[in-house]
């Protein structure tokens, strides 16, 4: 088919996808999965290949997501009801004062972005998140969130060693210890966007919360006997009477549980042992040989899914049962927190097939294709193509990868200096972050996990994903013309 009607047809799947679930109000799951169904037939796939097509999208993205997801979710809400997050929130309300709490968690979650993919990142400081932000006296996780999710996903684009930048660096030929200097030093002024804008975006309204969030960040999703003072556990006594076959109580027994609160210096510990275990095995993979019995070892302790397995785990004992959870209680708050996490994982599954199918189509080949044969100059040329696959497909590491093999060509073959590659990998990435929306994986954990609508999710996420991709170009290209 023709690019112009490939590019047609991406531009009107997107906007059917957003009318779906604006309008409509049709589940977010169920709508990419309409979209992907229609896309895939009207751009000429054979019939008998949609549905595997499909599949093979949600199949995989929910292998490593479901498993992320879920695990982060069970590690949050462990931290979060033993009262975890509302003494780390004391203690840095307490000293830093509430004027600051913003801009500390920020500065906190930026160490925390350089090494650890956005997904996990972000799901495990959503407890303290909302803590910090109930410490601050805000109505809504929202004005703590936003800034938060915006920069680290800059983070995550920009980096290295997160795959998408270190990958385009390699195709390219950047030098990545050059790529990461460069890209540190513009998500400084950056950050500091990110905090200004999220101030803007989230004064400018009111953003109503998922009925399910409201409840956990207000507090009134645990029961009387699990908090006390706000928040942190307190004693709980129950009763059980057993009645005989006569109605009357033959036996009353009462237990007296008493449940502690963890100290500050065990919940930093839980949430930075997968960080640190990551980080291990990130900088174990650049310093040992590869395929070498020590890199395998470390490669290992390296995997996010075996670092928040591991984290749970000794999260269940450290924070739970050594202040007086029984298991079966810890079990059933891990439980818990599977359901929020289950419309994370399905929603994201859904995106991950219609990103399959926009590009298995060829539609993000042909736009990009239209781009290269215009000649636009290689900077504003890498940042479009990154921009044009992270809207036709959403995600950031793809659009990243296939932006840098379509100009790789012309970048190889041009007398550009090492610093200006450098400045070219980081256009890419700036591309890849602008222009988020529906069919983004980190669209839909920022506004579920926030418990925003997928309107609010646009007017917040995308917004300020846009702001900061495009504002970290204008950087890049000024020190382009500064380089050259």
């Amino acid at each position: 088919m023709s690019p112009v009607y490939l590019g047609i047809a991406a531009a009107l799947a997107i906007a059917l996808l957003l009318f779906l679930v604006m309008k409509v109000k049709l589940p977010a799951f169920v709508a990419l999965l309409l979209v992907a169904l229609v896309t895939a037939l009207a751009t000429g796939m054979p019939p008998q290949e949609v549905l595997p097509t499909m599949i093979e999208g949600m199949g995989s993205t929910l292998g490593n997501v479901a498993l992320l997801v879920g695990l982060g979710a069970m590690l949050g809400a462990i931290i979060e009801q033993t009262g975890g997050a509302h003494v780390l929130a004391a203690r840095f309300t307490a000293r830093l004062g509430k004027e600051r709490v913003g801009p500390a968690l920020l500065l906190a979650s930026a160490v925390i972005a350089i090494p650890i993919f956005f997904d996990v990142a972000f799901i495990i400081l959503v407890p303290i998140m909302f803590s910090f932000a109930r410490a601050a006296g805000h109505r809504s996780p929202v004005y703590v969130g936003v800034p938060i999710a915006g920069l680290m996903v800059f983070i995550h684009n920009l980096v290295p060693p997160h795959p998408g930048v270190t990958g385009s660096s390699t195709l390219l030929g950047a030098d990545i210890g050059l790529v990461t200097v460069v890209g540190l030093l513009i998500s400084i002024p950056v950050g500091v966007l990110a905090y200004v804008t999220g101030k803007v975006i989230t004064s400018r309204r009111d953003f109503p919360l998922d009925p399910m969030v409201r409840a956990r960040f207000d507090g009134s999703d645990t029961t009387p006997d699990e908090r006390a003072d706000g928040g942190a556990p307190a004693a709980v006594l129950g009763a059980r009477s057993d009645a005989g076959h006569g109605g009357v109580a033959t036996a009353t027994r009462t237990a007296t549980v008493t449940r502690t609160t963890p100290g500050p210096g065990a919940v930093l510990t839980m949430v930075l042992l997968p960080i640190l275990m990551i980080s291990v095995g990130t900088v174990g993979g650049l310093l040992l040989e590869e395929g070498s019995s020590a890199a395998n070892v470390v490669s290992l302790i390296g995997q996010p899914g075996l670092a928040l397995l591991l984290a749970v785990a000794l999260a269940m004992y450290v924070l739970g049962v050594r202040h007086g959870w029984g298991r079966e209680d810890i079990g059933s708050v891990m439980d818990r927190s599977l359901a929020p996490a289950a419309i994370v994982v399905f929603v994201t599954g859904a995106g991950g097939v219609f990103a399959r199918v926009l590009t298995d189509t060829g539609i993000g080949d042909s736009v990009s294709g239209m781009l290269v044969d215009a000649g636009v100059p290689i900077l504003v040329l890498a940042f479009l193509l990154a921009s044009v696959f992270k809207v036709a497909q959403g995600s950031g590491t793809v659009a990243t990868l296939t932006s840098a093999g379509l100009i790789q060509g012309t970048v190889s073959g041009g007398d550009y200096s090492s610093i200006q590659v450098v400045l070219i990998v980081l256009a890419i990435g700036c591309g890849s972050v602008a222009l988020a929306h529906i069919n983004d994986s980190g669209f839909w954990i920022a506004s579920r996990f926030l418990g925003l609508s997928v309107a609010d999710g646009l007017r917040t996420w995308t917004v300020i994903a846009t702001v900061l991709g495009w504002a970290g170009m204008l950087l890049v290209g000024l020190l382009w013309l500064i380089v050259s």
